[in-house]
């Protein structure tokens, strides 16, 4: 079996199974997972949700949407500023 044929067997049961063993770092019967076993787990997950998961929905998204009106986070520096140069952080309620 090649690895396309693994990844089109893996189940949604599976799926969360390998993610949870990747999350505690041990497979269900207590065994720990080696670093070998983490990264193939982790290679499994990621190309069984570029597969047949929502992008919103994958492991690690981020919602990279427009902010809500009136929010401050990353503020444009001044046309006239150095980049490189060190700005005061603003905090704000």
């Amino acid at each position: 079996m090649d690895f396309e044929q693994l990844i089109s067997n893996i189940t949604p049961d599976i799926h969360t199974a390998l993610k949870r063993a990747i999350e505690i770092g041990k497979w269900p019967d207590g065994q720990r997972l080696t670093q070998e076993q983490r990264e193939l787990c982790m290679e499994a997950v990621i190309n069984y949700e570029q597969r047949f998961v929502a992008e919103t929905d994958r492991v690690g998204y981020i919602d990279r949407g427009s902010k809500a009106e009136g929010e401050l986070c990353d503020d444009k520096p001044d046309p006239g500023d150095n980049p490189n140069q060190e700005r005061p952080l603003k905090w704000s309620e």
